[in-house]
């Protein structure tokens, strides 16, 4: 008895936080209001309760399937509350220049997953965002250039490997449609479809 009301509590903490940060964000926040940090940061404690990994808390876009293209983003909200749930695993909470740090990050980053048939295929690749008809260039990006192995290598698609790119968010209008562009370095591209105004 005495687990299940603690299992109740714990989802009901879970279902709290939960609202409270759809009503308080919109998507990619440039300039977080301090009510919309304490939301995050208890979005990040709420998830410790709840054993979700600090990882879920970005937005993921791209297939559900292992094998296919996907990725995450990391906005200012979401690094707040994946900060807040990496201290809560220790009983602590992030400090103020912590915060302060987060909140003034000037480059959304967004994290691709792309496969390949060999290991250098990702070598040299590149992306981009599209908004209507402007090209927005990342201000620093890396990728990985030794391909990791997939869970069915040899067979195909045998490699993995991430492109992490950072973009400005002056350059970036937060409730436009968006494409994510990205090109392997062994040719092609790999494009997402986004509406950033879904992000919570």
């Amino acid at each position: 008895m005495l687990m299940l009301i603690r299992n109740l509590l714990q989802l009901l903490i879970l279902l709290v936080a939960i609202l409270a940060a759809n009503e308080d964000s919109y998507g990619i926040v440039v300039n977080p209001t301090h009510e919309q940090i304490q939301s995050a940061i208890f979005k990040g404690k709420a998830a410790v309760r709840s054993k979700t990994p600090p990882s879920q808390l970005y937005w993921r876009f791209g297939s559900a399937e292992t094998l296919q293209p996907h990725g995450f983003i990391m906005t200012k909200l979401g690094g707040l509350a994946v900060l807040s749930a990496h201290y809560a695993f220790r009983s602590a909470s992030p400090t103020e220049q912590d915060i302060a740090r987060v909140s003034r990050d000037s480059a959304l980053q967004v994290s691709v997953t792309v496969f390949g048939s060999f290991p250098e295929f990702g070598k040299d690749s590149y992306m981009v965002l599209k908004q209507g008809e402007r090209l927005i260039k990342p201000t620093k990006i890396r990728f990985d250039a030794q391909a990791h192995r997939s869970d069915v290598w040899p067979k195909d698609p045998a490699y993995r490997a991430k492109v992490v790119a950072s973009f400005s968010y002056d350059l970036i209008n937060p409730l436009l449609p968006t494409t994510i562009s990205v090109f392997p370095g062994e040719g092609g591209e790999v494009r997402f479809d986004l509406d950033f105004s879904e992000i919570p």
